[in-house]
């Protein structure tokens, strides 16, 4: 992916402070003097999370960090971010805003990669909706009328 230079949008913290511009399709965030936005706080991982620009939306990806990236309140691996959400870097929150048909968007938007990762996360027969058979009981058939919930 070649990286782009323009407003791809903006970061706003919640609890004040300046606004974070997206100057670039490509953007890693972290402590370390050298990530293309820098958090100066100790609780945010040397390179924390990456963001990148895809089909005009963006996804946060964390980098293994050690208190987490957070979208919406709930701790991602990736995930794409809509225009409103609230991005948390360790203790740090923002909102991101940005227009996804300013920046190439057209029809449906991308899936949302931690949804798939969180439904292969579990079992087959969980996610084929069926259940184990009890262990006590492996060798009986079952009455398929008593099983309805």
């Amino acid at each position: 992916m070649t990286t782009n230079e323009g407003n791809f949008g903006q970061l706003v913290p919640t609890g004040g402070g300046d606004n974070i511009e997206l100057k670039k399709d490509r953007l890693i965030i972290g402590r370390r003097e050298n990530c293309d936005i820098v958090l100066r706080f100790a609780n945010v991982s040397g390179q924390h999370a990456r963001m990148t620009l895809e089909q005009g939306y963006w996804f946060l990806k964390d980098l293994g960090s050690r208190n987490g990236t957070k979208v919406n309140g709930y701790r991602i691996s990736r995930k794409r971010l809509d225009p409103g959400d609230k991005i948390r870097f360790a203790k740090h929150e923002f909102i991101i805003e940005y227009s996804p048909e300013d920046l190439g968007a057209f029809g449906p938007p991308p899936p949302d990669d931690d949804h798939i990762e969180e439904v292969l996360r579990r079992g087959l027969m969980d996610r084929a909706g069926l259940r184990r058979r009890d262990d006590q009981k492996k060798f009986e058939n079952r009455d398929l009328a008593e099983d309805e919930d």
